[in-house]
């Protein structure tokens, strides 16, 4: 039988068939070859920054490469999300989603991306509680949910709270609290976590539903009362402080989050490897205790997982803000 020469049209077509497969499996054997870029979408110093930070270290010893936190900031996450929504999906970049990335497009017309369709999961870091704090000179005699509920309703509704801002999570958490347990109250919105909280201290509005990360130093001082926790179970930082769902709220659970994205059409082994490399770190004693210490605590949820709990809460939260015409524009 003749052999194949170079010059046949078979010969020239398998082969044409072969190199991508080739190509492929060198690309996957050899990732990671350079270093990888995590997009963080918040400011330097924040819950989301710090948390990828800490498993960001981690995670690089172990792939091997260097992972390059790029922070860039502005409008709750999207223009960072936006950037990494636009980047190559050859596993060289990823990007940190939190609460605010995840609802964006509830809050903002056009907020350059589609959660859904242009990122693929890797996993989940952390989830990051949400504690209801009131000034202790402000309101005195109030000690739990039910004591603020009718405080509020002794007020006529008069009562203010803040946040970090409109569309933030403590907002979400409050109007749905709001509805709950009918009662109104007013909402101040403040540009950042850290103006509120500076506010909330100084006497200028008198409760806050914020992250663990902005209060907790606050309430250990004195400065602050917590007097709930949203999350469905107590918070080992707060072992004292009573759920909402406690409070005679049965089935409340608001707990705010982050993950780990890779831009849709990242290789599936790559987004495996990334998984996998999360998973171990995540696992790690001092990484736990370091994203604790800061009021963080580590979560780790399957690509599956992630997808199915970002879907869920898109949805939950999605229909707070339609319900009470919360808009970021």
């Amino acid at each position: 039988m003749a052999s194949l020469s170079l010059r046949s049209p078979l010969r020239r077509a398998l082969l044409a068939l072969a190199l991508p497969l080739v190509a492929g499996t060198a690309f996957a054997q050899a990732w990671p070859a350079k270093p990888i870029t995590l997009i963080v979408p918040f400011p330097p110093g924040g819950p989301t920054d710090v948390a990828s930070r800490i498993v960001a270290q981690k995670m690089s010893v172990a792939l091997g490469q260097s992972i390059v936190i790029d922070n860039r900031s502005g409008a709750s996450g999207t223009v960072g999300a936006a950037a990494a929504s636009r980047a190559a999906a050859d596993g060289y970049t990823f990007v940190t989603l939190a609460t605010p990335t995840l609802l964006a497009s509830h809050l903002y017309a056009s907020p350059g991306y589609d959660i859904f369709k242009n990122f693929t999961p890797v996993g989940s870091i952390y989830d990051l509680p949400i504690v209801l704090v009131v000034n202790p000179k402000s309101l005195p005699d109030v000690t739990g949910v039910q004591g603020l509920i009718a405080k509020a309703k002794a007020e006529g509704g008069k009562l203010n709270y803040t946040s970090a801002g409109s569309g933030s999570f403590g907002h979400l958490t409050t109007e749905q609290l709001k509805t709950i347990g009918k009662f109104e109250m007013l909402h101040v919105p403040y540009r950042g976590s850290a103006p509120a909280v500076t506010d909330l201290i100084g006497g200028q509005v008198p409760a806050m539903f914020s992250d663990l990360v902005g209060v907790l130093p606050h309430i250990k001082s004195g400065k602050l009362r917590a007097i709930a926790v949203g999350s469905g179970q107590r918070v080992s930082l707060l072992p004292d402080v009573k759920t909402v769902a406690e409070q005679g709220f049965p089935g409340f659970d608001a707990t705010s989050w982050g993950g780990l994205l890779a831009p849709a059409g990242t290789p599936k082994d790559i987004v495996e490897r990334m998984s996998a490399e999360l998973k171990k770190a995540l696992a790690d004693k001092e990484v736990q205790e370091k994203l604790q210490s800061v009021g963080t605590f580590a979560a780790y949820r399957t690509p599956e997982q992630t997808g199915v709990r970002m879907k869920e809460d898109f949805e939950r939260w999605g229909k707070v803000i339609r319900d009470n015409h919360i808009t970021n524009q």
